[in-house]
């Protein structure tokens, strides 16, 4: 009868495993069950496994109701999660609907920047000019005050504007930017993201609705996070962040609680102006702008196409960078009239802009390491523990019915196997800055994530977040070692013990994928290489051989030879004719029968920004579609972790 509840679990899944994710009733029901199950759960735990035994001390007893209550906001944090994803919406058919209004509305584009490398900020500038829409004014809001840029705006035809002063970072930087600009939309875009040129065609039409405030929409990248290339994971696992953008985001704007996300939208001025100016009072002024603007009674909406390109932190520096701002942006949220609990919004609104996760789930990646320790070198049990049936029957069904809820619902964007140690390898640096925020939410200063040419690209460590995860692993590994000998053992050998042994040996395996994340990946290109998989033509003197245009970068490019080519091509003499770009000059650096690695001789800037427009217009991927199959991941890892 134990495991009467997993066949139900698995029973049900079956069922409703080939429904369509749209489809609102499968969906409903598929992010009830966990719920369901983890209530019933919850009720079990408190009633027959914390208040019973009276012989427990008072440490002890403390730690089980702690456990408790960390699983409590952990079902919680779930909950807030499968409530949101029981909706999903897709505003694609809207855009191809909407009709633009004649005279085209002006339209300003701000791109603010700080200490953004020419090799960022270059593609970004020269893509927001070549947008298709001809009633836009580009403005760089360059609080660097960089005369090179200023210069390169010249050149391109589009406005540079400094300020005195850098106050309020990017917040205030707009905001100065706003007495100039007089469009009635605002799109922005942060210095390393690259708009295609749809992007205003596609969303200016939201904005017939005289209630929407922002269009957001979703932030696509061209490089590899450090998840991917510290794991070796760049061909087999999507990047970090596309669980939210993809699957998340889509959701909440079904419960018209979709947020602007600082880069890659569309603002209406007059809702700007409405709340005057960009909120400065956060760190994260995009989550703070979408809060303000709904108490004014503007929405904000979602549209999840590709229209921009941008960069992923590149370094785990710049990972933490961009994630503790995150983080303390929305727990500071908390502490402002304008935040979730401040007055003017739903039950529903407030639920779901409360920063849950932020809040949860470094403490509940932290204590998943923490219990068995606490019973293996200090015998603490998590709970009065009754028998293994018991957990089979309450606790099993929980887990698995989640794991396949989320595979359901966002199918590839989740795998444990890369969740759980990247998880894991956050907490130890994330779980501080949660504890500090909400201790001293304001006096930190806004950085930025440092990308292209001034992020790192070395072979570094994190050795905080190594050393932490060593000495959880030694001490996992020494309380396994003790308790095997009887005239050392610290806990009896009981019906717990095989569950706390197994608990731990899962603990250190997840720890030492974590581990391999300190580890800084080689990234050994400058320019990302986007797979293109179309023909070309390469001449060499007089003549012109086809040939197959393989993957390319704004640096270079790989091409695969026809039979019947030249054994060597001469560098002085050797070209490429590229669709869309035209007949550039190569200079060969590397080749074989069959391929031709060369990098680009631009004869001027034109030949540079057409392949620029060419790789940056959303055509092209530098990723070939993700495939998360749990084999390929096992035999990845398993390969990372041996040969580190």
């Amino acid at each position: 009868m134990d495991i009467v509840p997993l066949l139900l679990v698995t029973g049900f899944f079956l069922a409703v495993w080939d429904a369509p994710r749209t489809n609102g009733m499968a969906r409903k029901l598929v992010c009830l069950v966990p719920v369901l199950l983890s209530v019933q759960y919850l009720i079990w735990r408190l009633f027959n496994t914390v208040w019973i035994g009276d012989d427990d001390s008072l440490m002890a007893q403390s730690w089980i109701l702690g456990v408790w209550g960390i699983e409590l906001l952990a079902c919680i944090e779930v909950a807030v999660f499968l409530l949101i994803m029981s909706r999903t919406n897709t505003r694609s058919a809207q855009a191809d609907a909407h009709v633009l209004p004649t005279p085209l509305p002006a339209v300003d584009i701000f791109i603010p920047t700080y200490n953004e490398p020419f090799d960022v900020l270059e593609k970004t500038i020269i893509a927001a000019a070549a947008m298709d829409y001809p009633n836009k004014t580009v403005w760089v809001l360059d609080d660097g005050r960089r005369e090179w840029l200023r210069e390169f705006c010249e050149d391109i035809g589009v406005r540079h504007v400094t300020r005195p002063d850098n106050l309020h970072a990017k917040a205030g930087n707009m905001n100065h930017a706003l007495a100039y600009a007089q469009g009635q939309f605002i799109a922005v875009f942060d210095a390393d993201f690259v708009p295609s040129r749809a992007f205003i065609r596609r969303t200016l039409g939201f904005f017939n609705d005289p209630t929407i405030g922002i269009v957001q929409t979703p932030q696509h990248f061209y490089n590899k996070d450090p998840i991917q290339t510290n794991l070796g994971l760049m061909q087999i696992y999507p990047d970090e962040q596309r669980l939210f953008f993809d699957e998340m985001a889509a959701s909440r704007d079904a419960w018209q609680a979709a947020f602007c996300c600082g880069s890659c939208s569309i603002m209406r001025r007059e809702a700007v102006d409405a709340i005057g100016g960009i909120p400065t009072d956060s760190i994260t002024e995009d989550l703070l702008t979408t809060l303000v603007m709904l108490r004014k009674g503007f929405k904000t909406v979602y549209l999840n196409e590709r229209l921009s390109m941008g960069l992923a932190a590149e370094s785990i520096e710049g990972f933490f960078v961009q994630r503790e701002r995150w983080c303390r942006g929305a727990i500071q949220s908390l502490f402002l009239r304008w935040g979730p609990l401040g007055p003017g919004l739903t039950l529903m609104q407030r639920l779901l802009f409360f920063p849950t996760s932020w809040l949860t789930q470094y403490t509940v990646r932290l204590m998943l390491i923490a219990i068995p320790l606490a019973y293996l070198l200090l015998g603490w049990l998590p709970f009065h523990f009754t028998n293994v049936g018991d957990m089979v029957y309450y606790q099993l069904p929980v887990f698995l019915a989640f794991f396949l809820a989320s595979r359901r619902l966002v199918g590839g964007h989740f795998s444990p196997l890369v969740s759980g140690p990247a998880g894991l390898f956050a907490s130890f640096r994330l779980g501080p800055t949660v504890v500090a925020s909400l201790i001293k939410p304001f006096g930190q200063p806004f950085k930025v994530t440092p990308k292209g040419s001034d992020a790192s690209h070395g072979r570094r460590v994190d050795f905080f977040t190594l050393g932490m995860i060593l000495l959880c692993m030694g001490l996992t590994l020494a309380g396994l070692l003790v308790n095997v000998v009887p005239e050392l053992a610290l806990v009896p050998y009981d019906e717990f013990f095989p569950v706390a042994v197994f608990w731990s040996l899962m603990n250190i395996a997840t720890l030492a994928m974590a581990a391999l994340l300190c580890f800084e990946g080689a990234r050994v290109r400058k320019e990302e290489r986007f797979f293109t998989s179309e023909s070309a033509l390469i001449h060499d003197g007089d003549r012109s051989f086809p040939a197959d245009l393989n993957d390319v970068s704004v640096d270079g490019c790989k091409l695969d030879l026809p039979t019947g080519v030249p054994s060597k091509f001469h560098p002085a003499t050797t070209s490429v004719t590229v669709e869309g770009v035209g007949r550039v000059r190569i200079k060969p650096i590397r080749q074989t029968a069959h391929h031709l690695a060369a990098v680009f001789q631009y004869e001027d800037q034109a030949q540079r920004k057409a392949m620029i427009l060419k790789l940056f217009s959303g055509k092209y991927a530098t990723v070939k579609p993700a495939t998360s199959s749990t084999r390929r991941l096992i035999v990845t890892l398993w390969k990372k972790t041996f040969d580190a």
